[in-house]
């Protein structure tokens, strides 16, 4: 393999520079999972650096479990899902299907078991302004969508949820979602490119709204785990598959 260009930022330590540069490479795909990190030696010297240094990076890498390192024969990548901090996940996810496709399904998964809840409590705390808000949001959808405008309909897909879970009354809920906002962004990205799947989620926005409207925790519950099944099938269907 050719070596690595150099990005190093001057406030970053070496260590951490060369940390992030192979991460870069993970999940470009250069390293696959399960496949072994070139060896020490040849690490260091593409790298410009120290095998003191290049063993400091490889530490951060394993501190995230991103590798794991068998004593003997070398140090491995993990398939991103195994992977324990955010930040790599993240960027893993919104790298694509190729290299984030399962951890896309699991954030829907999380997503799942807040939004569900958020639905149920929102349609008992919602104000007349949060319905208007919604209201407002689901129009912009419909406007985007007619447009064909991805970026203004990813906005307002997102704020509409936004909405829902802050209309939950409980403060908490819209920071337990606060350090997926790029990966939010990057997924809907790709999703709302789909027409079928544009059209797919206005039908359940609607729904959700109208069960919030309506007060009713348990139909508001089914319309929300509805919603998310969908976009789990949308996932899988017209963008996962199709790039295998």
């Amino acid at each position: 393999m050719s070596e690595l260009p150099a990005r190093r930022s001057t406030a970053m330590p070496l260590s951490d520079d060369i940390a992030e540069r192979l991460l870069t490479a993970i999940i470009d795909g250069h390293y696959p999972p399960g496949t072994a990190l070139p060896p020490e030696g040849v690490l260091a010297e593409q790298h410009a650096a120290s095998r003191l240094t290049l063993r400091e990076a490889i530490k951060v890498l394993r501190s995230q479990n991103v590798v794991r390192i068998h004593r003997g024969r070398g140090t491995y990548v993990n398939a991103p899902d195994q992977w324990t901090a955010l930040e790599p996940m993240v960027r893993a996810a919104a790298a694509g299907p190729r290299s984030g496709g399962a951890i896309s399904e699991k954030l829907i998964e999380a997503r799942q078991m807040i939004e569900v809840g958020a639905a149920q409590l929102a349609a008992i705390r919602r104000t007349d302004d949060d319905l208007a808000e919604l209201a407002e949001l689901l129009d912009e959808m419909r406007a985007a969508a007619e447009a064909g405008d991805t970026e203004q309909f990813v906005t307002a897909d997102i704020a509409f949820h936004e909405v829902v879970m802050r209309a939950s009354g409980n403060a908490f809920v819209p920071l337990l979602f606060e350090p997926f906002g790029r990966l939010l962004i990057e997924g809907r990205r790709q999703t709302s490119a789909v027409p079928q799947i544009r059209t797919n989620a206005i039908a359940h926005h609607e729904s959700v709204l109208e069960a919030l409207r309506g007060g009713d925790p348990e139909e508001a519950r089914r319309a929300m785990e509805d919603h998310m099944t969908q976009t789990a099938d949308d996932l899988q269907t017209h963008v996962i598959e199709p790039r295998r």
